[in-house]
């Protein structure tokens, strides 16, 4: 297992502090605000550790409030809404310096039998086709300063290879649309939760991206981006070590706001989760609101 896979999951190892209270902590790194895929994982974990292990989450819905602080750690708050008979909900409130910056709700299922139907995966060349993502960018870093070069080739917990050349290379205007093969960088324990939590984290890490393609916006810091709010669903089982095809796209930018719709897909072509986001393309010219 890499090290990198090894801290991220250092990270959703959770300190239970009280009932219903536990305490996460984020990666000793040189941030301005807390990754927002961290916090979501980190809340689905405290979710999940609240409920019976033969209810697998099959949703949550959740808001960021505020950025947080990567240096100091995050309390998570439990509220144990309905332990019904099928379904389990859970309302988990991240609160740092005394105040909450992030609200999750999630929802678990005990595994039922019903209709079965799936949208059909994209015709792109599987990851064994592609490039790594070190291989694909070998040829731009010369472009790019120490620091940056050295954050592009740092190892990374989740192991990506983009169908295309990532956008930021050279920014020009593309469809609003990307798909990214994703795992876990090494092999996972076996518990679904941990596989939900990964992906949730990973979800995070390109798809407001895809809001930016139209408008060739690449990361020259002329845009304030964060997430605003995420919803994820899940459909069926997969592990989140396995190759999973992460297709993108998004709908609408208006407002200084862009959505964006994920799907993400077994090898096998069965679609496994979907996430929805809306997130902050705030040009830096404009003036920010007072309030």
């Amino acid at each position: 297992m890499g090290s990198a896979l090894d801290d991220l999951l250092d990270l959703l190892e959770l300190e239970p502090l009280e009932v219903n209270l536990f305490r996460g902590v984020s990666p000793d790194e040189d941030r301005q605000r807390v990754f927002g895929g961290q916090v979501a994982a980190q809340a689905l974990v405290a979710a999940g550790r609240t409920v019976e292990s033969d209810r697998p989450v099959h949703s949550l819905h959740a808001y960021f409030l505020r950025p947080g602080d990567p240096n100091i750690p995050i309390v998570f708050e439990v509220d144990r809404i309905r332990d019904g008979h099928s379904f389990t909900t859970r309302r988990v409130m991240a609160i740092q310096h005394g105040k909450a910056i992030f609200n999750l709700q999630a929802s678990f299922q005990i595994v039922e039998v019903g209709p079965d139907h799936s949208a059909e995966m994209p015709a792109v060349p599987g990851p064994d086709e592609l490039p790594t993502f070190r291989e694909r960018i070998e040829s731009s870093l010369e472009r790019f300063g120490p620091e940056t070069t050295e954050w592009l080739v740092r190892e990374r917990p989740i192991e990506s290879r983009p169908v295309d050349d990532p956008h930021w290379i050279a920014p020009s205007p593309r469809p609003a649309a990307q798909d990214v093969w994703i795992r876990a960088n090494g092999a996972l324990p076996d518990d679904p939760l941990v596989h939900a939590c990964v992906v949730a984290y990973a979800s995070d890490l390109t798809l407001l991206d895809t809001a930016t393609l139209p408008h060739a916006i690449g990361y020259s810091g002329n845009f304030m981006m964060a997430s605003l709010d995420h919803a994820m669903w899940f459909h069926r089982p997969f592990r989140a070590d396995e190759w999973l095809l992460y297709h993108q796209l998004s709908p609408s930018a208006s407002g200084a706001r862009g959505l964006a719709l994920g799907h993400v897909f077994r090898r096998d072509g069965d679609i496994v989760v979907t996430v929805m986001q809306e997130g902050l393309i705030r040009p830096m010219q404009a003036p920010a609101p007072s309030n």
